[in-house]
């Protein structure tokens, strides 16, 4: 990076902070003025961002405008009709006061200040847009800084920004290590970051130097259960959708799945049935691109480490970036597919005869960001729930909860600290400030 890039990042930062100096982005009238812009221009870019998420990541139209674009115009006019309410001083009840005087108390919600925005590469819209609209509608400024390995939605990203807001209330900053170093360094108010937990870890501990709060929302190995009374059927369809939708590349997406015993043969051959007639020998094509080459030959690293345990798929193209659905049998913990979050569209099966078992494998490693269970028995279902903890979890469905904006969506332990969506992103980027008055 030249010393001018470097100078231009500083100069912008500086307007920033100079620009919240000025309580204008405190006026909710302006808060929403802006969004509405932002609404606007973001829709006429709506062919420019579905061709370019085709070219970084193969993403069809539908799935781009269904995952990515919908999900940004939702939760943004979800925002637009609740800004109102949310920003209100809350009252809330008051201690007596030692003298016996009348105390009044509130809670306010204050904007924290120059935010940063860091978005990654698998769904690089709404994961980069969404928690920008969390800043703004609680009255904040932002600089983002969209994932380099997207490069043509980069560009699109910072394109709709510069048409829709001044540098001194949101910017985009291009690049990938060098900047994102000296954007670290910078004194920021608070920092959002979606990404991976080694980098979430290099993000928190530049934030820690500068006590600069932050959430993270990184990822994990997400288990799926599949108990004897599911309907396979449906746990099928719904887990594939999860699965290779993005080409596997979902943060919440069922990283493995554990199933009963009695059920495993049966269930395995519907799935390749499901799988054949879904997308039979143009697998390769229909279900995206691997962001990299070099993800490309991570994720055949771990079917060349275990080839007789494919039984499903397994075809790849390094130069297009296509992997084909692939289904792996006979896991254990001990292979290399099991040790870290696959990221891809492979789909490792285990077994297990007791469920407690299973459940004491599971938290024996890093909290997932999400959890997933098939099963007619509210009762057993809940014994999962009780005796696990994951960012978040459904029962008979998978990644469904993520797009909406009535549940908090975020990780726990290593999967990732902070909540957002809908109210919740206002809440995590505003300051609750207790306020008591004395009469």
């Amino acid at each position: 990076m030249n010393k001018e890039s470097e100078q231009k990042i500083r100069n912008v930062f500086q307007q920033q902070k100079a620009f919240f100096k000025t309580n204008q982005t405190k006026d909710i009238e302006f808060r929403k003025a802006q969004l509405r812009k932002f609404r606007e221009v973001f829709l006429q870019h709506t062919d420019a961002l579905c061709d370019a998420l085709h070219t970084d990541l193969g993403k069809s139209r539908k799935e781009a405008e269904y995952v990515e674009i919908q999900i940004v115009i939702s939760e943004l006019d979800y925002f637009l009709e609740n800004i109102d309410e949310w920003a209100k001083p809350t009252p809330v009840p008051s201690k007596p006061h030692p003298t016996g005087a009348e105390v009044i108390s509130k809670i306010m919600y204050e904007p924290y200040g120059v935010t940063y925005i860091i978005g990654p590469f698998n769904y690089p819209v709404q994961l980069t847009f969404s928690p920008l609209i969390g800043a703004l509608v609680a009255g904040n400024t932002a600089i983002l800084k969209p994932s380099e390995n997207t490069p043509h939605v980069a560009k699109v990203l910072e394109d709709i920004v510069k048409k829709s807001f001044d540098e001194s209330y949101v910017a985009v900053f291009q690049g990938a290590i060098e900047e994102n170093t000296l954007l670290l360094s910078l004194p920021f108010d608070y920092i959002f970051f979606t990404g991976s937990p080694n980098v979430g870890k290099i993000v928190m501990k530049a934030a820690a130097e500068q006590l600069i709060p932050l959430a993270l929302e990184l990822g994990g190995k997400s288990p799926t259960i599949v108990h004897k009374d599911a309907d396979l059927d449906k746990a099928v369809a719904r887990i594939s959708y999860g699965k290779w939708i993005n080409c596997g590349q979902t943060c919440v997406a069922p990283d493995y799945i554990y199933i009963h015993e009695s059920v495993k043969d049966a269930f395995i051959e519907k799935f390749k049935a499901h799988l054949n007639t879904t997308y039979n020998d143009k697998s390769l094509g229909e279900i995206g691109k691997i962001v990299s080459q070099n993800q490309i030959k991570h994720l055949a690293g771990y079917l060349e480490a275990a080839p007789e345990k494919v039984i499903y798929g397994g075809k790849y193209d390094l130069e297009s970036r296509h992997f084909e659905a692939t289904l792996m049998d006979h896991i254990t913990w001990d292979d290399q597919v099991m040790q870290q979050e696959i990221f891809g569209p492979i789909l490792p099966i285990m077994t297990y005869h007791d469920i407690n078992e299973a459940l004491e494998e599971i938290n024996n490693r890093p909290k997932p960001l999400a959890l997933y269970v098939f099963s007619e028995d509210q009762e057993f279902s809940d014994h999962v729930l009780n005796c696990t903890t994951s960012g978040d979890a459904e029962i008979n469905s998978t990644i469904i909860h993520v797009g909406s904006h009535y549940l908090p969506f975020g990780g726990v332990g290593t999967s990732g600290m902070g909540k957002y969506h809908g109210k919740f992103s206002f809440e995590s980027f505003s300051h609750s400030r207790s306020v008591l008055r004395v009469k």
